[in-house]
């Protein structure tokens, strides 16, 4: 087997995210629909156009390292994004149910905010200049976005779930 290297961790990844991503905004429709909040469920639907963004920034930094866009199966963001449907299931029709949600949500950006820094990283250390400023775009919106949610929770949903 070949020496692996930074560049191929930083394929590998943008792999995982590019996966993840896919898997998301698939989700976020559900997500939105079930919500009782319509903040949340704006905060829902705002998310999955900013994601379908995110990912055409992705095929950018593809398209700039000379490789095909395609996904490698993300276990870890499955896995949360199970733990969000098991949300749904549980606690439809309860009180809690968006704060569930909520949580879920912040679990992915935590995610891919853990995804995209280390990508950042990786590229700025490789000389990836325009691949840097494509993962910082999307990784500010996502800090963006795990704020919003936060600030949501602390002045209504968790509240409404209480």
């Amino acid at each position: 087997m070949a020496d692996k290297n930074l560049n191929d961790l930083f394929l590998d990844t943008l792999k995982d995210i590019y996966f993840a991503e896919k898997q998301i905004v698939k989700t976020l429709p559900k997500m939105a629909k079930a919500a009782n909040s319509p903040k949340l469920s704006a905060a829902f639907e705002k998310h999955q156009v900013e994601t379908e963004g995110q990912i055409e920034r992705l095929d950018e930094i593809f398209e700039l390292l000379g490789k095909p866009a395609r996904g490698k199966t993300c276990d870890a963001i499955l896995g949360i994004i199970d733990e969000g449907k098991e949300i749904m299931d549980e606690y439809k029709g309860t009180a809690a149910l968006d704060a569930g949600l909520l949580a879920a949500a912040q679990a992915v950006e935590h995610y891919e905010i853990s995804r995209y820094g280390t990508l950042k990283s990786w590229a700025t250390k490789l000389g990836m200049k325009d691949a840097v400023r494509l993962l910082d775009q999307t990784l500010l919106e996502e800090k963006k976005t795990d704020d919003t949610l936060t600030k949501l929770a602390e002045t209504e949903v968790n509240a409404e779930a209480a």
